[in-house]
């Protein structure tokens, strides 16, 4: 029977979507876990942003490890290793009553990450070329469908039974995750005979690949304007004017809503970088989200700022499927896997510096100018992208009209 890339597509879909609901089910939950279950009274804020940023942290210098093993042994071991592990330490959490050994735990689930961007390159690596920018603007669903849902279940597991529950609910929904790459997930285009690189060579290839570094780069600015944001959105519901009894319900709308968008969009955005290209894509996402962050300066009151968050959302719906289709295009498929990984490196490093940043911000300046300064980061990219874009078609009519 003939091999079937949509099959191995909606199997890593659900793969994905059940490793980001088992993160974001305990996620929201940690503050509360440290300071309920494991006695942590002073320096909460402290303890809480180390918890989380650590985690980031060792998932980012670990990743090109992970690459590196992902091109020789292939992409669907790491999908099975990160998958039973992450399954194990969730589990763990559930017993341990020592705030440092919470943090050891925290420290290994970064190092033994890996699911989603093994996925990617799966996916990337077994979808025939016509299709990827499709392909992969539904893998962007997974984790925004994952992102919506995982909270709602772990806010009622916690409310029907515990914090610590919600640990051991984790590991559950993560081992399933574990279980589908294991019996349902096949990978074709892999070279087994490959030769294992060394992450220092790796590192080298991908810097003499300037175009490929700049992806890396926007990945990074992307991805740290969405969590720059992250420790400010329910204090700005606030001073919309919500009640600070249903300031969670209003502030998880908002949330939601950039993942719905998402939801909508990110397939058509693949669809339509297949036809007018991705560059183009990345540009309109980047334009789009810059200026829809600067509008969010003028709301005046949550329902605008959740509508707004909505229409930002299907704009900004288009960068990650772009970025990561323009990463397929400029890496050789026997670097995939490593290239994936570095994408993971550096949206890792974003997502922990992105809320200590926003947070050092929201401190200094009005939250309302927060969103300015981040609306104007991505508009910048957006120009540069645009300039870059135009000097290629520039170059190629060079080309076509030269004798």
């Amino acid at each position: 029977m003939a091999f079937s890339w949509k099959k191995n597509l909606y199997v890593l879909w659900l793969g994905v979507f059940f490793c980001s609901s088992a993160y974001s089910i305990s996620i929201p939950f940690i503050p509360l876990f440290l300071h309920n279950d494991l006695g942590v009274d002073r320096h909460l804020e402290l303890w809480s942003g180390f918890a989380f940023g650590i985690t980031f942290l060792a998932s980012a210098l670990i990743a090109p490890y992970w690459g590196s093993l992902s091109d020789k042994y292939g992409r669907k071991p790491m999908l099975i290793r990160s998958g039973f592990s992450l399954a194990a330490l969730y589990a763990l959490t559930f017993f341990i009553h020592n705030p440092y050994v919470f943090l050891v735990l925290r420290v290994f689930q970064g190092l033994l990450a890996g699911y989603v961007p093994a996925s990617i390159a799966l996916v990337a690596t077994n979808t025939p070329d016509k299709h990827t920018g499709y392909a992969l603007g539904i893998m962007a669903t997974a984790s925004a469908t994952g992102g919506i849902v995982g909270p709602l279940v772990g806010g009622a597991v916690s409310h029907w039974t515990s914090n610590r529950e919600a640990f051991l609910f984790s590991s559950g929904v993560v081992l399933v995750a574990a279980l589908i790459a294991t019996f349902f997930v096949r990978e074709e285009n892999f070279d087994r005979k490959a030769v294992r690189s060394h992450v220092r060579d790796d590192l080298r290839t991908a810097w003499a690949n300037r175009t490929f570094v700049s992806l890396l780069g926007l990945v990074g600015v992307g991805t740290f304007s969405v969590m720059i944001l992250e420790p400010l959105l329910t204090v700005y519901v606030l001073q919309l004017g919500a009640d600070s009894r249903d300031a969670s319900w209003q502030s998880g709308l908002v949330f939601s809503a950039v993942g719905i968008a998402t939801l909508i969009a990110a397939p058509q955005w693949g669809r339509i970088g297949g036809k007018i290209g991705f560059a183009k894509v990345l540009t309109i996402g980047l334009l789009g989200g810059g200026i829809g962050n600067i509008l969010q300066f003028f709301v005046g009151n949550y329902a605008e700022f959740g509508v707004l968050r909505f229409v930002y959302g299907l704009f900004f719906a288009g960068v990650y499927p772009a970025l990561n289709a323009m990463i397929v295009k400029v890496t050789e498929a026997d670097f995939r896997g490593r290239a994936f990984s570095l994408n993971q490196s550096a949206t890792q490093l974003a997502t922990m510096l992105g809320p200590m940043v926003g947070g050092a911000l929201g401190g200094w300046i009005p939250i309302r100018w927060v969103f300015v300064v981040n609306g104007a980061m991505l508009v910048l990219c957006a120009l540069l992208m645009l300039r870059k874009v135009r000097l290629g078609a520039s170059t190629e009519a060079g080309r076509s009209v030269s004798p």
